[in-house]
């Protein structure tokens, strides 16, 4: 999905365009990645960051299939934490039945997205989930 002046990333650290990626502030000190803005690194407590570019693919470490939820909100759907080359994210398993044939620890994913809705004035939020890597492909 390539980014238009009528779209907009759900979430900050989620960049459109031709290739939709994620972006991760990195601490200059120990490498570790997080999303969002820190004061500090959780892990070594050094204030300096840079922006890096987190990969698109990667495999499933865990996931739970989500049957019950507030009014409203379709079900079943599928919450996952995906490896991307030592980054962690977490997305929804999208594009693939949501049941345990379909979706597998160590399965192998890539980062698509998809429109969450659009608002009064025409701008469609744009979010993020994970999509099953085929097996040739």
């Amino acid at each position: 999905m390539s980014e238009t002046s009528d779209q907009i990333p759900l979430v900050d650290h989620l960049v459109l365009g031709d290739e939709p990626h994620l972006e991760a502030e990195q601490c200059t000190n120990c490498g570790a990645r997080f999303f969002g803005r820190h004061n500090a690194c959780a892990r070594c407590s050094h204030t300096e960051f840079t922006t890096v570019a987190v990969p698109t693919t990667g495999e499933v470490r865990t996931f739970t299939i989500v049957s019950r939820a507030a009014p409203g909100i379709p079900v079943p759907f599928v919450p996952a934490i995906v490896d991307c080359d030592g980054t962690s994210v977490r997305g929804l398993i999208v594009n693939t039945p949501p049941d345990p044939e379909h979706v597998t620890l160590g399965m192998k994913v890539r980062l698509t997205t998809y429109p969450m809705g659009t608002d009064g004035q025409g701008t469609e939020a744009v979010a993020y989930g994970f999509e099953p890597i085929d097996a040739e492909g």
